[in-house]
This record gives C-alpha cells, structure tokens and sequence, in this order.
C-alpha cells in the first residue's frame, strides 16, 4: 500500500524551452529550474499543458524529464504528465518517468478517442499507473482541453479500487464545490491538487494546500503572498493581493495563453523560443502590448517583492 504524500506549496507548470527552429533547448532547463527555485517554487509539473507535451516527441518528453529530474532533484518535487491520446504510449512514459527517478506521474485522458464513462476512464488509467507501479499517479482533470467531462469523486471512488498507486487528482477546472468535495473524500485522504491560478486564494478557502500553476513560473512572489496573508488570517491583504493576480492572469489571456506566457518568461530574461503548432508564437506587437499592460499595473516593478497591495505606479 502506497503512503499518500500531501503537497504543500506552489508547483510550476513548466514550460518547454525551444530554439528558433522548432527544436526542444535542453540546455535552458536546469536554469529554469533554478530560476524557480529562487523564487519560493516547491515543485515542477513537466511537458504538462504548458509544456506542450502533447506537442513533443516521445522521445522528446522522455529527454525533458530527465534533464529537469536531474536539475532539481532533492529541491523540489517533480510530477511527470505521461497523457498520451494512445493508452500504450502514456505507459512507455510512465515507465521511463519512474526509471528517470521522478516523484510521481500524472495523466489527462485521451483525448482523440475519449472515455466513454467513469469506469472506462479509469480502466485507462489503470492502465497507464501499472506503467510507474512504484510512484505515485494522479489523474489529470483539465476537460477545457481534453473535451472530457467527468464526476471526478465517483472517480475517485473507482480508481481508488483499482490503481494501488492511486494519489490523487491534479484538478484544472472552476467547479470549485467538486474540488472541495474530492479534497475531503475520505477525511483528507488523497492529494488534490487545484490547477486554476486565477481561482488561488477561493481554493485556499476551500482547504487546499498543493496547487499548480502555469503563471507560478512568472508571478510566485504574488501568490506566495496570497498564501502568507491568508494563513495570517489578514483575509482583506490576501483578497487584494489575489485581486492583482487575477489582473495579470486577465491581462495575459487576452492573447493566446501559452505563448503569451512565454512571452513574460522572455521579459524576464528566459527566451523561450517559439510555440509548436498549432500553437502560435505571439507577434511583436502583441508582444510589446503585452508588456506595456503588464508595466501599467506595476508587474514588473512589485514583482522582487510580491508585495501587489499597494497603489499601482503607472509611470
């Protein structure tokens, strides 16, 4: 049987570095990780959704997980994202995360062939956990991408039945009243992770503790302080400083999230190279907007900080 670690902290959605020409930067890892280090990170979620790991190779994944492993390992807790739109391919995956020395594994579901009820979805995932038997599996729930809606609790029921690996669930989606209904199944039992940035501190409220974030890799020192205010007790600090967060994330996904995103981490001196189609990478102009909107709520200047309750410097 399998001890349930519960994760504490903010864990990084990681990007996926590439050159001009498409190919993946591996050099740039282990300076990324240590960027996110630096700024109070507690773990990396690799070739997830923001790391375009549907758009990598096989073989690409595997390179990046084993770069990033090794960079961070002992420092923070890294969580690999095997999905796959083919179930055999998402094993291959999950067995090379485990041979690389990875905390744990994590999967969306297929999302070409899409499961067609509760059990199948977690007949998939079986599948995919008997990959990495000795590490720890969460199931992905993000239907805005996969297309794929499920009661997450009654899968919870099931697969706690069925993956003797089973950790928890990495939960992407606003429904936060099923959120706060998983994070208590059976007493606080499993590791349930929120996975909507702008919906930090509501989660927070609900008893979360681990929550991974796309723009942790730019803005960590903003929800650090989230964090710190809200244990304070200081709830009207905590609501301002996620009224800023909730700013910045708005400003970003006027444009296409992910390279937009990238997009920050170039300002902040990680050039992250283009996106892969079909994702597109910003335009200059697009580019330069960006910046300025991110500079007229002080972005940029409270970042060293984190500190996001003050008056916004609009010189």
């Amino acid at each position: 049987m399998h001890t349930i670690q519960h994760t504490d902290g903010l864990i990084a959605a990681l990007f996926t570095p590439l050159h001009p020409d498409g190919s993946v930067h591996y050099e740039l890892l282990p300076a990324l990780v240590e960027h996110l280090i630096s700024t109070g990170i507690s773990g990396i979620f690799i070739c997830g959704s923001n790391g375009e790991g549907p758009n990598l190779t096989l073989e690409e994944r595997m390179r990046v997980s084993e770069t990033v492993i090794k960079a961070g390992k002992g420092r923070l807790r890294n969580i690999v994202h095997v999905g796959h739109a083919s179930i055999a391919e998402a094993r291959k995956l999950a067995r090379h995360a485990q041979e690389a020395g990875a905390d744990a594994i994590s999967s969306v579901a297929a999302f070409y062939f899409k499961p067609t009820s509760v059990q199948n979805l977690a007949d998939c995932m079986t599948d995919i956990a008997t990959g990495a038997p000795e590490l720890p599996f969460y199931y992905y729930h993000i239907p805005s991408l996969t297309g794929f809606s499920v009661d997450v609790l009654d899968f919870m029921r099931i697969a706690e039945k069925q993956i003797p690996n089973f950790a928890g669930v990495k939960y992407t989606a606003s429904t936060l009243w099923e959120y706060q209904e998983c994070l208590n199944y059976e007493g606080g039992k499993y590791d349930v992770l929120y996975g909507f940035d702008e919906n930090h501190l509501p989660a927070l409220s609900m008893g979360a503790r681990g929550c991974i974030g796309s723009t942790f890799n730019f803005a960590a020192p903003f929800y650090l302080k989230v964090r710190e205010y809200f244990e304070a007790g200081d709830i009207e600090k905590a609501r301002k400083q996620m009224l800023f967060c909730v700013e910045m994330v708005r400003i970003v996904v006027q444009y296409a999230p992910i390279p937009a995103q990238k997009a920050v981490m170039k300002m902040l001196g990680f050039d992250m190279g283009p996106c892969r189609l079909p994702l597109v990478t910003l335009p200059d102009d697009q580019y330069q907007a960006l910046h300025r909107q991110l500079s007229d709520i002080g972005f940029f200047k409270k970042l060293n900080t984190g500190e996001a309750t003050t008056t916004p410097d609009h010189s």
